[in-house]
């Protein structure tokens, strides 16, 4: 009788392709040269990269993070992120090292093939303005200068172009409630355009976008907060990474990959979509209210 091998978690997965990355991006180093460096077998080290299942050392991050040229800071995140791996869910407090160094969240989203996107509450940030991101930011970060601010609205827009480039954009479900489309951010002008934004954008063959109304009550019986689906395209070999479930709230995030939850969450988004206004109607909904506040 033969067993399956055991599955690497989320958390490992990303240590490795954040180390992998490091490797390139700071050094002309091939595998064979680091492992020699480090005294491993190719083999350790290359498992490392691939992120898949074995026990790594705190001392081992930081004598390769010195190797591959990491900063302190990026190395304690690793180390952070390597002491989660025996988690089942992977509870992520943002911890902010965590969140400033490695940007898991981001990560997988540039590295999906599909999303499904439940919104109650406002705009996901893949679908925001610059305007509207800004309006919220300066709530969310009132500190940041005005550069501070720029930068963070610069690198949204670099993560909206997964969705519009020409070369296999990411397909996303969203399903926005209706309650996001008419709370107030920034101003009149500001939601007038990020609504036209939305239905622009959902014309698009790649993009869907359902309105969840008032009258559709709760779908599932109880209020849901937001969450993400996201579906990874397989790799040469016919492999894909396992679907990931991101749940965000105001103080810590989670990844889901058991099974019984990535299919609870599917069934959940099946049946808010259900009963959200088709995509002709959602959009239709969007202009008008885009009329609206002009």
């Amino acid at each position: 009788m033969t067993t399956d091998p055991p599955r690497a978690s989320l958390p490992r997965r990303q240590l490795g392709r954040f180390i992998r990355r490091q490797r390139e991006e700071n050094t002309s180093l091939t595998q064979a040269e680091v492992a020699s460096q480090m005294q491993w077998s190719h083999s350790k080290y290359s498992r490392l990269e691939r992120g898949e299942p074995g026990k790594v050392l705190d001392r081992d991050l930081t004598a390769l993070g010195e190797v591959l040229e990491i900063t302190e800071d990026k190395v304690a995140a690793m180390i952070d992120l390597a002491h989660q791996v025996a988690e089942k869910t992977w509870y992520n407090t943002f911890n902010d090292l965590i969140r400033q160094n490695l940007d898991v969240y981001m990560r997988l989203e540039t590295d999906a093939h599909a999303m499904e996107i439940f919104r109650p509450d406002l705009v996901p940030g893949l679908f925001q303005t610059a305007d509207y991101a800004r309006a919220l930011n300066r709530i969310y970060f009132p500190k940041d200068s005005e550069e501070e601010q720029d930068r963070r609205i610069e690198l949204k827009l670099q993560r909206q172009k997964i969705i519009t480039r020409k070369k296999s954009p990411v397909s996303v479900d969203l399903v926005l409630h209706e309650s996001a489309v008419h709370s107030m951010v920034g101003n009149e002008a500001v939601m007038a355009a990020q609504l036209r934004h939305l239905a622009d954008l959902s014309t698009r063959p790649n993009i869907s976008i359902r309105i969840l109304p008032f009258k559709a009550g709760f779908p599932l019986g109880m209020a849901v907060g937001p969450f993400v689906i996201l579906d990874f395209k397989p790799d040469v070999k016919g492999v894909a990474d396992p679907t990931v479930i991101y749940v965000e709230n105001f103080t810590g995030d989670a990844y889901l990959e058991g099974e019984s939850d990535v299919d609870k969450y599917r069934k959940a988004f099946a049946m808010i979509q259900h009963a959200a206004l088709d995509v002709v109607a959602s959009r239709a909904l969007l202009r008008q209210v885009a009329r609206r506040d002009s």
